[in-house]
């Protein structure tokens, strides 16, 4: 596929999703999908009557960072020393309420520290008014512009109207982030209704103003998503000269000695301490960048929010709030990235070949990284399966 043709497809790429009419007509429409779903039509209309869209929304929409940001910026902008330090004397402060949750859940209480972290700074945005807002007009926003998982953006919406319904918040003391996102570790609103938990027995499941709901409600919903209890997340790993890349594949759990029959070590120094342990290999940014296997409970992270920069940087987080250090490989920062563009003609040219099934949305994660090291396989090289900049050359000029 030569530059011109290449070019050709980018025209014809599905635009970015945008509304289909106007916010009023949105509302209106809305209406009888809300009610049959359960929701009272004097709550619908109490809610909606009036609503102007929030004019924020739309540009974070299409600018969220966990999918526009290199994956090193991303984690070493959240994983800060002063971050480390901030969340390991929050947790200090709290130490007995980390711990009765980590005992009644199963849940690593660092992880749930580290999802507290990153979600609002240990509880620090919650007051920001820019940042947090009353989350039915924001879902409504988000629902009208239509973006690629309007299923849930619409769930959403109608279970942030249904909280609304059972109580006791109303609809100015229901807030969240701009995608609706509720309390100190952002749950969206069809999770509070499937797992709200009243954490500190006062009758009210209110994750924005008691800590203890947060993380209760939080670690049931990572229950819920599948989480092992004294389960770690992972490792960092070498791997050695040669290896065979495409081994690393998350579609298939393989015993930690098969990868260190085939010599991957644990890196300073460390050992395995369990031979039999189901993990994947996960190889980021390629054969010179961090390498990792990976533990079902990583996968668990990515459930809550299924960017790998995030769920890299809440595994990462909290290991560093128990004290450890940063990872060993450095990142190979000074490679250059494909912009979203060019992301998005990777994705149609490897369609084209036969490798890629996916969407074409610019987002580079494991399938499209997979499909891209098969693609390297059948050129004879390193399929570490790392799409840089050289890629989009590759694959415009090369076929």
């Amino acid at each position: 596929m030569r530059l011109a043709a290449l070019a050709f497809v980018m025209l014809c790429l599905p635009a970015a999703a945008q509304p289909i009419e106007s916010f009023d007509s949105f509302v209106a429409g809305f209406r009888a999908k809300a009610l049959a779903a359960g929701v009272d039509a004097s709550v619908y209309d109490a809610s909606m009557r009036g609503m102007a869209p929030d004019p924020k929304v739309p540009n974070l929409v299409s600018s969220q960072p966990e999918f526009t940001t290199p994956m090193w910026d991303y984690i070493e902008g959240r994983v800060t020393s002063g971050r480390i330090s901030r969340g390991q004397a929050a947790m200090a402060r709290n130490a007995g309420l980390f711990a009765s949750v980590g005992e009644a859940y199963g849940v690593d209480p660092a992880i749930l520290g580290a999802i507290w972290g990153m979600e609002t700074d240990y509880g620090a945005v919650l007051d920001n008014a820019g940042l947090i807002r009353p989350i039915v007009r924001s879902l409504a926003t988000v629902v009208h512009q239509r973006r690629s998982r309007l299923a849930e953006d619409e769930a959403d919406l109608i279970a942030a109207l249904k909280l609304l319904q059972r109580g006791p918040l109303d609809a100015s003391h229901l807030v969240g982030s701009w995608a609706g996102a509720i309390g100190h570790l952002q749950v969206n609103p069809s999770n509070v209704l499937a797992y709200g938990t009243d954490g500190d027995g006062d009758g009210a499941v209110d994750l924005h103003h008691s800590l203890t709901d947060a993380l209760a409600t939080s670690a049931r919903y990572l229950r819920g998503l599948g989480y092992q209890p004294g389960l770690d997340w992972g490792m960092e790993v070498a791997v050695p000269e040669g290896f065979d890349y495409l081994l690393a594949t998350r579609t298939e759990m393989r015993p930690v000695s098969f990868f260190a029959e085939r010599g991957v070590q644990r890196v300073a120094g460390r050992v395995f301490a369990d031979p039999n342990l189901p993990v994947f290999l996960y190889v980021p940014a390629g054969k010179n960048g961090p390498k990792f296997l990976m533990t079902q409970n990583y996968l668990v992270l990515k459930g809550y929010n299924f960017s790998d920069s995030y769920a890299l940087s809440v595994a990462h987080l909290a290991d560093r709030l128990k004290g450890s250090k940063g990872f060993v490989a450095d990142w190979p920062r000074s490679t250059k990235l494909p912009n979203l563009n060019q992301r998005k003609a990777i994705q149609q040219a490897l369609i084209g070949l036969g490798l890629y099934q996916g969407a074409v949305d610019g987002r580079l994660g494991p399938v499209t990284q997979e499909a891209y090291a098969r693609f390297q396989a059948s050129r004879g090289e390193v399929a570490d399966g790392f799409i840089t900049a050289a890629a989009y050359t590759a694959l415009a000029g090369g076929q």
